[in-house]
């Protein structure tokens, strides 16, 4: 990695007891099985640490979410939110878990550094009901939200490579299916 390369966060959120609110932690973790990612790329699965990702996130120049996002879509929409339309994000919202990332962000910036933030994300199925693994619908558009989060890497500077042998799918294997 060149010292001018930007360091790329993929943060992968949301609570996988929760149906589709795990849609981001399982994209990240099929993005890993499937993919050899450049120096300057991070892939992380932050679940629902909230302030506990300061560190990750104040060591990046971009930080790309990806989440469940409540945009009024049909299930299975792809959204990219920036700015102020990051509080669609459920990982934006404010929480039982802890703080919300928006406030993390805040708190990113008063100590030190806030990167710039994307959220690629799916309007969910069910994010209600308590079950491990998301929906149907969700997992027929997880490869979209994967390809919009790559395109989101490349252009900020980072690569990726399919694996050779990329190994059993976590929709197949665990919590994910």
């Amino acid at each position: 990695m060149t010292d001018s390369a930007k360091r790329i966060l993929v943060l992968g959120v949301g609570n996988l007891l929760f149906t589709d609110e795990g849609i981001g932690v399982c994209a990240v973790d099929e993005m890993e099985r499937l993919y050899d990612m450049s120096d300057n790329v991070t892939l992380m699965e932050g679940g629902t640490l909230g302030t506990r990702l300061m560190d990750p996130i104040m060591n990046c120049d971009l930080l790309i979410v990806l989440d469940a996002v409540l945009g009024d879509g049909p299930p299975g929409s792809i959204y990219r939110l920036t700015g102020d339309d990051l509080r669609k994000s459920m990982a934006f919202k404010d929480s039982m878990h802890q703080t919300d990332l928006v406030d993390t962000l805040i708190m990113c910036e008063i100590v030190g550094h806030r990167p710039d933030a994307v959220i690629i994300g799916m309007e969910p199925s069910d994010y209600h009901t308590m079950h491990v693994g998301i929906s149907e619908a969700a997992k027929e558009r997880q490869a979209a939200l994967i390809g919009f989060a790559l395109e989101e890497v490349v252009k900020a500077g980072g690569s990726y490579s399919l694996k050779a042998n990329p190994g059993i799918s976590t929709l197949e294997r665990n919590s994910c299916a």
